[in-house]
């Protein structure tokens, strides 16, 4: 059941454990960053509930996105990280040290809940959310379009993911996986999906070239603007190309402070 939350005018509710339930950038320069997703994305922004270091980015009025400080003393990159909803930070946080991944910080507490940051065995940062989330979803408004994990052997992630988050097939209360052209797919307990696992064919050896990380979609109307304004605001911006399924057209922004992510439209 949601529970208003007045101080931001959003809801919190409860997410389906091993979902997608929020993504943040870690970054040096909170007001910086600020500055720049309000001239490229149009973003807005509130005081978080987790304190000052914290930001909450809305777009249209509703929650897409946080912004928080990267101490120095959190051995991670600068970076958009996925956050995954979990029963008990604590017990997947000893699932990913029994499978010889690392955990980066915490669990700690934050606000109304718990979190921590891993990486997984090859590197690519996450992170955990034990307690309510906001009434976000993958796919929704302006939230990301999709997250996606590029590494070098989707079907090892996929088992090492799947173990630490329940995910299995036909499991009730979690999320289903599945394997297409390649891809392992998450979707959640409604058939929507939350994230994509993608590096080589199950048979194939791993491509030691790829640097393992998650990888946030945010969805925009007029990506030629939006490459531009990012460039005049400090960033960088690969020349925009056609998605791989031919539905629309994307482009890889790296912010000033190095947070990479891609900005996609769909037509029709």
């Amino acid at each position: 059941m949601a529970v208003t939350q007045a101080r931001t005018g959003t809801t919190t509710t409860e997410a389906i454990a091993g979902a997608p339930c929020w993504v943040s950038l870690m970054t040096h320069d909170v007001q910086g960053a600020q500055d720049f997703y309000a001239k490229v994305l149009g973003w807005s922004f509130r005081p978080g509930s987790l304190g000052a270091a914290f930001a909450l980015a809305l777009a249209d009025g509703r929650p897409v996105a946080g912004i928080g400080s990267l101490g120095a003393e959190w051995h991670v990159p600068v970076a958009w990280t996925p956050y995954f909803a979990v029963a008990s930070a604590n017990d997947i946080a000893a699932r990913i040290r029994e499978r010889g991944a690392t955990l980066a910080v915490g669990p700690l507490e934050l606000g109304k809940g718990r979190a921590a940051l891993a990486a997984d065995r090859d590197g690519a940062v996450f992170g955990l959310w034990e307690g309510q989330t906001l009434s976000w979803a993958v796919g929704q408004g302006g939230s990301p379009m999709c997250l996606e994990l590029r590494t070098r052997d989707a079907f090892e992630a996929a088992i090492f993911y799947g173990e630490v988050f329940g995910w299995a097939p036909d499991l009730p209360g979690g999320c289903d996986i599945s394997y297409e052209h390649d891809e392992v797919m998450v979707r959640d307990e409604g058939g929507h999906t939350v994230a994509a696992l993608r590096g080589g064919g199950v048979e194939a050896a791993p491509d030691p070239h790829v640097r393992p990380r998650w990888h946030v979609y945010f969805p925009v109307h007029d990506i030629e603007r939006v490459t531009t304004a990012a460039v005049a605001a400090g960033g960088f911006a690969l020349p925009v190309t056609p998605m791989v399924d031919g539905t629309g057209c994307e482009a890889v922004i790296r912010d000033p402070q190095g947070g990479l992510f891609t900005v996609a439209t769909a037509q029709g």
